[in-house]
């Protein structure tokens, strides 16, 4: 493996630099962003505003029924200058689940019971927020940037169809730690939200502890092949196994392709 240097001001221009020239290549000028207040969403808009101009960059602050920490969110579009507004999506996830019947415990006759689920439904809301930002997306003539980093994607940390559709991910070659590291070359980003401890805003609980692993433990094993801890990186390794099939496309069965 070569040597690990990460200089932090370079990545950031480059990055820059590239959104430029994905924007020239595809044709468009603006983009739309879902503004969490965490450190991603708040790179990722800074690093679009600088390549865009702040006045393309369209936040979209999207809280499910009360969100603690939405003042942090419209703090960053407004330290950024950009255009933003608020949709809360509680009242659609509500009405999904009316229509699924999930506190129903019997179901009609030939149908089968949808059962209340607490992970599917802490993942109905990185999905209904994609489909409002494809909806707002599409409907202004913008892009749907992601915000999604390398180490929520190594350990499966995002939700499918949720957070991982977009139309380029900003940050996805950047581990959680090197998003800090970008983040805090950008002066008009204020320093505590970037160094915010990251949550996923809808369980009550941290990344970290959710996933029962801290993001140094898998910077170090996506950069250097281990966190120094055998047991840390089986656990990290078995979570990206697992996880794969959210970094690919759907599998296309071909009945012409003949076996080996």
């Amino acid at each position: 493996m070569s040597e690990y240097h990460f200089d932090a001001a370079a990545t950031r221009d480059r990055m820059v630099e590239e959104i430029k020239k994905l924007a020239s290549q595809q044709g468009f000028s603006r983009v739309v962003i879902g503004i969490s207040g965490g450190k991603d969403s708040t790179v990722t808009a800074a690093l679009c505003a600088r390549a865009l101009g702040k006045e393309n960059v369209y936040g979209v602050m999207l809280p499910d029924g009360k969100q603690k920490d939405i003042s942090d969110s419209i703090r960053v579009c407004k330290a950024l200058g950009i255009q933003h507004r608020t949709i809360n999506i509680g009242p659609m996830h509500e009405a999904l689940r009316a229509v699924t019947d999930q506190n129903a415990p019997t179901a009609k006759e030939n149908e089968f019971a949808v059962p209340f689920h607490k992970e599917s439904d802490i993942n109905v809301g990185p999905r209904l927020r994609m489909t409002t930002l494809r909806y707002i997306a599409q409907a202004i003539g913008a892009r749907l940037a992601g915000t999604g980093n390398l180490s929520e994607a190594t350990v499966g940390y995002c939700t499918k169809d949720g957070d991982t559709s977009c139309d380029f991910s900003v940050l996805g070659a950047l581990t959680s730690v090197e998003v800090v590291e970008v983040g805090l070359t950008m002066e008009e980003l204020p320093h505590e939200l970037v160094v915010k401890t990251p949550t996923d805003g809808l369980s009550g609980k941290s990344d970290e502890e959710r996933l029962g692993l801290t993001y140094q433990d898998i910077h170090q094993y996506i950069r250097f092949g281990t966190c120094g801890n055998a047991e840390t990186d089986e656990k990290i390794r078995r979570k990206e196994q697992a996880n794969m099939h959210k970094r690919r496309m759907p599998v296309i069965l071909n009945p012409w392709k003949e076996d080996a």
